[in-house]
């Protein structure tokens, strides 16, 4: 859209200036990891700098926090109890592991050889088995774009019912006319449209915008880019798929937000402030358009639709219940599981978990707005968001207690019998009594 402008003389000044900044972005991405110890496979969708620090950091913080757990674990002179990691199979999760799990090493000296990736899984898909990477499991870590040319499993798998789930939801993603009226409704109202104007008469002519708002034009993602690393060494061509269509000024006010909202990750590999293309009291704005949608496809959404947005995420709890159930039994084999995924898992298990600003459903007769609503995406799943249980116990009793993005969080309402010293303050939940309150 960009380009047409500039072809067309349809740019206002801090347009002109705007794509030489974007060109900076799209070549950032494109070379982003390269060079980088650690990275699987530089270019697009790779953890930045920011990312690795946050990994290496979140580790840390995990190592002191639970320094006891982890020296009894390199001291044991009986069985050693093992660090079992676990990854959604994307680059970028991948690569968050290897980080983690680094850090953790080089925090605790002595654990390396006690980290372990999970067993692979090599009976999928069922037509054809294929052995996946050790450590990687998308039905735990992927379940939102699970398929049959990947995952597909039999009837009597124990993962059937999550791929049924993730299907069922990839239908409702796709085809829900409810749904997909209400985040319409919100993205595309009169508000929104009148927002896009103030926003986009910045970088473009009047006239330039009349005609993509009067659907006489559009754009999409259909241009190549080539470009070499900075010591000649790694040449990068980028073409993109097509699929991402600029009809009205909505969709092209949102992607410029979107390229706005990745830049503080990026903060070490371009230095751009989007922040000036957006007039004062937009960006609220387009926050809400995001957290719209994110919240009708991601979170707790329309309640009558319920369970169709996070059932998927049942088998994640599962997981987390038998690792607890097993130091319930005193079976001490693991110290710690570590999983790696993303937000669009985090989300809905947030809801599952029934977290209180996570899971406030809101019916199709309304509409979900800021003030009738807590769910906020840079709450609920922030970049390097996380969900922790710590366990502790005194050989008859274990207590549970959990951290949501490093914060010691309650669990839901409904599981106020579980707590331990219960009518107080504590944050610590019998392991026992949460299995109750979940069904376990």
């Amino acid at each position: 859209m960009w380009l047409a402008a500039q072809s067309s003389g349809g740019l206002t000044k801090a347009g002109e200036r705007l794509g030489v900044e974007l060109l900076d972005i799209i070549r950032a991405n494109a070379l982003l990891g390269y060079n980088v110890p650690g990275i699987s496979a530089p270019g697009y969708g790779n953890l930045t700098l920011r990312g690795i620090s946050e990994h290496t950091q979140l580790a840390q913080r995990m190592a002191y926090r639970m320094a006891p757990l982890f020296l009894d674990t390199v001291g044991a002179t009986g069985i050693k109890r093992q660090v079992i990691v676990s990854n959604s199979g994307v680059n970028r999760a991948v690569d968050s592991a290897y980080f983690f799990t680094k850090s953790l090493a080089n925090t605790v000296p002595g654990l390396a050889s006690l980290i372990v990736n999970s067993a692979p899984l090599t009976a999928y898909p069922a037509s054809a088995p294929i052995a996946q990477a050790a450590g990687t499991n998308r039905f735990e870590l992927y379940f939102h774009k699970l398929n049959a040319k990947m995952d597909l499993p039999t009837s009597s798998d124990p993962y059937f019912p999550i791929y049924q789930s993730s299907l069922a939801y990839q239908s409702y993603l796709n085809g829900d006319s409810t749904m997909i009226a209400k985040v319409n409704s919100i993205v595309y109202s009169d508000a929104s449209k009148k927002m896009a104007r103030k926003v986009l008469k910045t970088i473009f002519t009047a006239a330039f915008l009349d005609a993509l708002d009067a659907g006489t034009t559009s754009y999409s993602n259909a241009g190549t880019f080539n470009f070499t690393s900075t010591d000649g060494l790694f040449p990068v061509k980028i073409t993109g798929d097509g699929q991402t269509i600029l009809a009205n000024l909505v969709d092209a006010a949102n992607s410029l937000y979107a390229v706005y909202s990745i830049l503080p990750a990026m903060n070490q590999e371009v230095n751009v402030n989007m922040a000036r293309y957006f007039p004062a009291g937009q960006l609220v704005i387009l926050g809400y358009l995001s957290d719209a949608q994110d919240f009708y496809q991601k979170g707790p959404g329309i309640a009558e639709a319920s369970p169709i947005t996070f059932q998927m995420s049942q088998y994640l709890l599962d997981d987390f219940f038998a690792e607890a159930s097993a130091i319930g039994a005193g079976t001490l084999t693991h110290a710690a599981k570590l999983r790696f995924t993303h937000a669009e898992i985090i989300m809905p298990f947030a809801t599952r978990l029934g977290l209180p600003d996570a899971s406030m459903a809101i019916s199709a007769a309304d509409t979900y707005t800021y003030d009738n609503n807590p769910w906020r995406g840079s709450l609920i799943a922030p970049l390097a968001s996380n969900v922790q249980w710590d366990l502790y116990s005194d050989g008859k009793t274990v207590l549970v207690k959990m951290l949501y993005n490093e914060k010691e969080t309650d669990f839901p309402s409904n599981c106020e019998a579980a707590r331990y010293m219960a009518g107080t303050v504590s944050h610590f939940y019998t392991l026992t009594g949460l299995k109750s309150c979940y069904g376990y």
